[in-house]
């Protein structure tokens, strides 16, 4: 299954090896067992989604606002992992053989509660896994909970626990890349829906709503953006990253970004269309877009760095004269188990330090131009890119809209 380069299907079937998800499971624990070893961690406790899912493979159902105080692991250096789910998952994780041990929790905000999880449950997992005494990496938790730790578990050192999940994820396994190719085909069949259905007199909340129609159809989990975007028209100049209630209007281009998360693996796919007759200043941006795309792209070898492949998209959009209308958000991010994730490319905030890229690394490049003149013109193409060992590989499909194109 590996060696394929499409999306197989969806379907547990008799007649073809399709995901091997226990092979996948037992690599994503090696990886993060082996990345906790070079930290010198001695256990992690996670409550970020993606860490969670990836250690454990629970899919919760997820309260909005709550979704990093819902559900946790712990993994020792080595064993399986606890989870730690909040009491309306535990029923499920009868059927997951692959956990060591399971331990309701509450949801982790009010005090009394975050501290009796730290004193009856907590402290004895880490005592009988030999960590009460140790180095306890946390990806992201309350101030309740590191006062609590500090109280009751004074020997143990907390200490950075994200760092080392994000190396654990950062070169995607064969089996990870299958599953993402399959997000891939829900992802470009989201985006081809809402493409569809974009057409003046409807509006942009209706066009969001049928894509995530299809979303659901295909057996995608969710959007990668929680909050779906399309945005038409003036809304891309500058760009409001939601679906209104504004309606699309002859002339109107119109951007879909909402993506799809397919067995905890997330695809980030982008689209622009207009409605109507182009005008030669919509055509210019698009064209400065696609062109600084796949400059870009051709820069994704291994070897290159992050700020090659952005350096290339800026050029290939100054040479439009647009490079400073680029938006002031990094140009594209990693992608995986998590929705975005390090490396970025692009970054100019404060920090920003690029990576050298190697085979295995998966990216969602998405440039986007936008100009207050001609009543707003606003342009974002976006793809998935795979590292390899030789070229790039694409693995978003969706047409690019050739009537933009110059």
């Amino acid at each position: 299954m590996p060696g394929r380069t499409y999306g197989v299907g969806s379907f547990a079937v008799d007649w073809e090896q399709r995901y091997d998800f226990d092979r996948l499971r037992a690599e994503r624990i090696r990886r993060a067992q082996a990345a906790m070893g070079e930290a010198g961690i001695d256990g992690l406790l996670l409550w970020k989604m993606e860490n969670v899912r990836y250690l454990t493979s629970l899919r919760a159902q997820i309260i909005a606002g709550k979704a990093s105080i819902l559900n946790g692991v712990l993994l020792a250096q080595d064993g399986p992992p606890v989870l730690l789910p909040s009491g309306g998952e535990v029923d499920h994780a009868q059927y997951m053989p692959w956990l060591g041990a399971v331990h309701a929790v509450p949801i982790m905000e009010q005090r009394e509660l975050v501290e009796g999880f730290v004193r009856e449950i907590l402290g004895p997992l880490l005592r009988e896994r030999g960590i009460a005494g140790g180095r306890l990496g946390i990806d992201q938790t309350t101030i309740a909970m590191i006062e609590l730790l500090s109280q009751h578990l004074p020997d143990v050192r907390v200490v950075d626990g994200d760092r080392a999940m994000q190396e654990a994820r950062m070169i995607k396994t064969p089996e990870e890349i299958a599953v993402v190719e399959e997000a891939c085909a829900i992802g470009d069949g989201v985006t081809q829906r809402a493409l569809d259905e974009t057409r003046a007199g409807r509006r942009e909340c209706e066009i969001a709503g049928d894509a995530m129609q299809t979303l659901y159809y295909l057996g995608g989990e969710m959007p990668h953006v929680i909050t779906p975007f399309v945005a038409s028209g003036e809304h891309m100049a500058p760009p409001h990253r939601f679906a209104t209630d504004k309606i699309l209007r002859n002339r109107d281009l119109c951007f879909i970004d909402i993506g799809a998360m397919w067995n905890g693996y997330f695809a980030d796919i982008g689209r622009c269309t207009v409605v109507g007759r182009p005008t030669d200043r919509q055509r210019q941006v698009y064209q400065a877009v696609y062109d600084g795309l796949h400059a870009g792209i051709d820069q994704m070898r291994p070897g290159n760095t992050t700020e090659q492949v952005a350096s290339a998209v800026r050029r290939g959009v100054a040479a439009y004269g647009l490079e400073e209308h680029l938006f002031s958000l990094f140009i594209g991010h990693g992608i995986g188990a998590g929705s975005n994730e390090p490396p970025y490319i692009g970054e100019t905030l404060p920090g920003a330090t690029p990576a050298e890229l190697r085979p295995g690394m998966l990216f969602a490049i998405e440039p986007l131009v936008w100009v207050e003149d001609s009543g707003g013109v606003g342009v974002r193409i976006e793809d998935m890119v795979l590292v390899t060992e030789n070229a790039p590989r694409v693995l978003s499909r969706v047409e690019y809209e050739e009537a933009l194109l110059a």
